[in-house]
Order: structure tokens, then C-alpha cells, then sequence
């Protein structure tokens, strides 16, 4: 897993069928050098400004009901972040 910081979202108004119902996050990574900013879908209701946990490996669809064109997934929205 990796923490995450949503830095907003995408809108889709056309998109495959599987993901209706999943909100499309930007997402920039908490920790490390990197602040390249990934999609991650999301069900949970994560906001702008929150911090994520975002499942990125072969749990994405082992966790989702139905195969689904989904590369990177918020499993948790942090209550207290951790210090940098």
C-alpha cells in the first residue's frame, strides 16, 4: 500500500460501464522524491486535501467484485497523518 494526498479529481462523462459508481482521484505521492500524480479510483469519498491509502498491486482486483479496469484503488482515508 502507499499513502497518498488527493490533490483533486477527474470528471468522465463517458467511461467503461464497470466504473460507474467510482470516483477518478489525482493523487500525489506522501512519501519519497517522486510527485508524479497518478488516477486512483475511489468509493469511500475521499475529498481534496485528504490523505489516502491507495492499493496499487494484484489486491486492486482481488478486492473489487467484478474484474474492472482498475490499476490503483483508495482502500482507507487517514484520520491522523503521519509526520514526514
Amino acid at each position: 500500500m502507499k499513502l497518498g494526498t488527493v490533490k483533486g479529481s477527474i470528471v468522465s462523462t463517458r467511461k467503461c460501464s464497470k466504473l460507474v459508481g467510482y470516483k477518478l482521484l489525482l493523487i500525489e505521492p506522501y512519501y519519497g522524491d517522486s510527485k508524479e500524480i497518478f488516477v486512483a479510483a475511489d468509493r469511500l469519498g475521499a475529498g481534496e486535501g485528504e490523505i489516502v491509502l491507495i492499493t496499487t498491486d494484484y489486491s486492486v482486483q482481488a478486492s473489487l467484485e467484478q474484474e474492472t479496469p482498475i490499476d490503483a484503488l483508495v482502500v482507507g482515508i487517514v484520520d491522523h497523518p503521519p509526520v514526514k
